[in-house]
C-alpha cells in the first residue's frame, strides 16, 4: 500500500513538474479550408488559414484535392510556402465538367493537419472571355487597340486580335489583326482607315470551342482635307469671269475659309489671287476680277480646314479679247450678251480667212446671175465700208472661211440664243438696234442699245442685184440653209423693237456679224 502511493505521488509530481515548466506537448495543426474561386474548366483558387501550428514549426501546407471525399496529400495537391497565416492556392489540371472535395493541409513534424472539406464543380469548356481595350493614338489612317484574355475557356488560345468595321459588331470577315496565342493583355495596330470615319471595334480569341470577342467599341479618326468640285467656270468680260466649287463634306472638322484661285499656270493654290466666300460645306458662287484681257487662266475651287487647304479640279478659260482682227487687219471690237461673244460691227473683209479673196462684184447683171462667192458695198460706194461694213451673198458664208479665225458666222440657232436671252424676238430687236437717228431714220422704235451691239440700218441687196432699205432695215445672214437655194436671216426695222426670222434667195446679198467659237 505504501508502494503504491509512493509511485502515485511521483506521478502528480511529475505531472505539476510539467505544468509548471510550461511544456505543453506537440501536435498536428489546426487550420481552416478557403472557399475555392475563379473556377474555370482546368484551374481554380483555394488556399488556408493556419491558426495554430501545433507547438511545432510548419514545413509544407497547400491544399489537396479529389473526386473522393476526404482528399490526402497522398493525392494531388498544391505545396505553397511554410509556416502559420493564410495561404492561396492555384489549383490546375482539372478535369472539366467535374465535382471535386478540397482540403487545405498543414504538416509539422508530429503529423499533417485537414482544414474542413470543400466541394465545387470545375467549369465546362468553353471559349474564350475577353475585353476589348479602350483605342488611342488615332489619326487618320491608323489607330492602336488590343484586348485582355481572362480565360482561355479550357483550351489554349490559338489566335487573338481586334477586328473592325464601319457597320456595328465587326468578325473575322472583317478587317482584322493577328496578334499572337495564348491568354494576357495584347497589343493591336489598326491601318489602312479613313479619315473623319466611324469604326466599330471588337477583340477576338479563338481555342477550340470557338471564337469569343469582347466589348464593342466605337471611335472616330481624325479629320481629313474637305472634298470639293470646282463649277466650271466662265468668263463674263475682258476682266471677269465667274466660278465657284461644291463642298461635299468638311472632312470632319470646320471649313473656315472657301473660294476660287487662279493663275497663268496650272493649278493654282490660296498663294495667288483669290476670292473668299464664305465659310461651311455646300455650294458657293464666286466673282473673280482683276484678269487681264484675252489671256488664259487656270482656275479652281478651294476649302480650309484644320488639316489643311484641298483643291477642286482646274479649269482653263480665256477672258474675253477686246478687239480682234480679221485678215484685212480691220478691227472689231467684241461683246459678250450672255453666253455669246459677238463682234461690235459688221463684217468688213474682202478675202477669206485662209488669204482666198473673195469677188468685188458691182455690176446689177453680175450679181443677179452669181452662183459663187461674192461680195459688194452698198451702192457700190466703199465710204459705206466704216459704218455698215460689206453685203456678201451666202455662198461666201457658206465656205466657212469668211469670219476671223475662232470666229463664224452664227447659225439660225445662235441667232435664237440671242433673241431668248434677251427676253423673246420683241424687245430684242429694240435691245439691239443704236439709238437715235442719227443712222435710223425715224421713228426707231423701241432702240436702246442696251446689249451694245449697236445694229445699224445697212440694208441689202436683193437678187437682181438691186440696192435697197438703208436707213430702215438691218439683215444679217445665218450659216444655217432653208433649202438648196435659201438660206435663215434675221432682220430689223426701224418701225419696229422685233427683230424678224425670214429665209432669203442665196443670191441676196446681207451684212454679216460674227460669233466666237467657244
Amino acid at each position: 500500500m505504501e508502494k503504491i502511493y509512493r509511485i502515485n505521488l511521483w506521478i502528480i509530481v511529475g505531472c505539476i513538474s510539467l505544468i509548471l515548466s510550461g511544456c505543453d506537448p506537440e501536435k498536428e495543426p489546426t487550420l481552416t479550408t478557403v472557399p475555392v474561386t475563379s473556377i474555370e474548366a482546368t484551374t481554380a483558387k483555394s488556399g488556408g488559414v493556419i491558426t495554430s501550428d501545433g507547438k511545432s514549426d510548419i514545413i509544407v501546407r497547400g491544399v489537396c484535392w479529389s473526386t473522393r471525399k476526404d482528399p490526402t496529400i497522398e493525392g494531388t495537391r498544391t505545396t505553397d510556402g511554410y509556416g502559420i497565416g493564410s495561404f492561396t492556392s492555384n489549383i490546375t489540371g482539372l478535369t472539366p465538367n467535374t465535382l471535386y472535395y478540397l482540403r487545405a493541409y498543414a504538416t509539422n513534424k508530429i503529423g499533417t493537419g485537414y482544414g474542413n472539406q470543400v466541394t465545387f464543380t470545375s467549369a465546362g469548356l468553353t471559349a474564350p472571355v475577353l475585353t476589348t481595350s479602350a483605342v488611342t493614338g488615332i489619326t487618320q489612317t491608323t489607330a492602336v487597340s488590343g484586348g485582355n484574355i481572362t480565360s482561355d475557356g479550357g483550351r489554349e488560345v490559338t489566335g487573338r486580335g481586334v477586328c473592325w468595321n464601319t457597320q456595328s459588331n465587326p468578325d473575322l470577315n472583317n478587317s482584322k489583326t493577328e496578334d499572337g496565342t495564348g491568354t494576357g493583355a495584347f497589343t493591336s495596330n489598326l491601318t489602312g482607315l479613313t479619315g473623319n470615319t466611324i469604326y466599330y471595334i471588337r477583340a477576338y480569341a479563338i481555342n477550340e470551342e470557338g471564337i469569343s470577342y469582347g466589348q464593342e467599341i466605337s471611335f472616330t479618326t481624325s479629320p481629313m482635307l474637305p472634298s470639293i468640285s470646282t463649277t466650271a467656270p466662265q468668263p463674263t468680260s475682258t476682266t471677269t469671269a465667274t466660278g465657284g466649287g461644291t463642298i461635299s463634306s468638311d472632312g470632319g472638322s470646320p471649313v473656315t475659309a472657301r473660294g476660287v484661285c487662279w493663275s497663268t499656270n496650272p493649278n493654282p493654290t490660296i498663294a495667288n489671287p483669290r476670292t473668299s466666300d464664305g465659310t461651311g460645306p455646300g455650294t458657293f458662287t464666286s466673282n473673280i476680277t482683276g484678269l487681264a484681257v484675252n489671256t488664259e487662266y487656270h482656275i479652281r475651287a478651294y476649302a480650309t480646314n484644320s488639316v489643311g487647304t484641298a483643291y477642286g479640279n482646274d479649269f482653263l478659260i480665256t477672258t474675253d479679247p477686246a478687239t480682234i482682227q480679221d485678215i484685212d487687219n480691220n478691227v472689231y471690237h467684241v461683246k459678250r450678251i450672255g453666253t455669246q461673244l459677238w463682234l461690235q460691227e459688221n463684217l468688213q473683209t474682202t478675202r477669206f480667212n485662209n488669204g482666198a479673196a473673195i469677188s468685188l462684184v458691182s455690176s446689177p447683171s453680175a450679181w443677179a446671175g452669181l452662183s459663187a462667192s461674192g461680195y459688194c458695198w452698198y451702192d457700190n460706194d466703199i465710204a459705206n465700208k466704216t459704218d455698215y461694213g460689206a453685203l456678201y451673198n451666202w455662198f461666201a458664208v457658206n465656205t466657212g472661211n469668211l469670219c476671223p479665225t475662232g470666229w463664224r458666222v452664227p447659225t439660225d440657232n445662235d441667232w435664237f440664243i440671242l433673241e431668248t436671252y434677251l427676253g423673246g424676238a420683241s424687245p430684242a430687236g429694240g435691245k439691239l438696234k443704236e439709238t437715235g437717228t442719227s443712222h435710223w431714220d425715224t421713228p426707231n422704235t423701241g432702240a436702246t442699245n442696251e446689249t451694245e451691239f449697236t445694229a445699224l440700218p445697212g440694208g441689202y441687196r436683193n437678187d437682181s442685184g438691186q440696192y435697197t432699205e438703208m436707213g430702215t432695215s438691218a439683215v444679217w445672214w445665218s450659216s444655217t440653209a432653208y433649202n438648196a437655194a435659201h438660206s435663215w436671216n434675221r432682220k430689223i426695222l426701224n418701225s419696229s423693237d422685233k427683230t424678224f426670222r425670214n429665209y432669203f434667195d442665196n443670191n441676196y446679198g446681207m451684212s454679216v456679224r460674227c460669233i466666237k467659237i467657244q
